[in-house]
């Protein structure tokens, strides 16, 4: 029997197939999900912000993007799959808000996409489906086992990508 793993707010984790990990409330923050399709290895982060230079004596490693992501990578690979055969999932990035002053937090949203869109390409890991931006929150289920990342928002039908 498959267990679904919870991925807390400025957390990640790892799972092998069948199990799945999920995520709830991604508003600005973005879900990556990782997966080696030959082993079914895979993670979840739940990146909170896109650089984790400009806060000081920081320790949550899984809050940024910079440091989240590579931190996913490392776990992924030492639970067993290959690093040549990631792909990656990423939803999330909204902008929750709607002001008419352009405060720095306003477009973080977009700068977390921004962030982990680049982190992922220096990394060469190919993005095989998005489902990025808009103005809701989303909740998600990754299974590792298939790929599919299940999307739910309140009020929308429920989407795989």
């Amino acid at each position: 029997m498959s267990e679904i793993i919870k991925v807390g707010m400025a957390d990640l984790k790892v799972c092998k197939s069948p199990d799945g990990v999920t995520t709830l409330g991604l508003g600005s923050c973005v879900g990556i999900a990782l997966r080696d399709p030959v082993t079914k290895i895979g993670g979840l982060a739940h990146i909170m912000l896109p650089d984790s230079t400009v806060i000081r004596n920081n320790s949550n490693i899984p809050k940024f993007a910079d440091t989240g992501i590579d931190a996913l990578v490392r776990q992924i690979i030492a639970a067993g799959a290959n690093r040549g055969r990631l792909v990656a999932k990423i939803a999330g990035g909204a902008r929750m808000f709607a002001f008419s002053n352009s405060s720095d937090m306003i477009g973080v949203g977009d700068r977390n996409v921004e962030a982990v869109k680049k982190k992922l390409q220096q990394l060469r890991i190919p993005i095989l489906a998005e489902d990025t931006g808009k103005n809701y929150g989303r909740t998600v289920v990754f299974f590792p086992e298939t790929g599919d990342f299940v999307i739910r928002s309140v009020g929308k039908s429920e989407t795989v990508i």
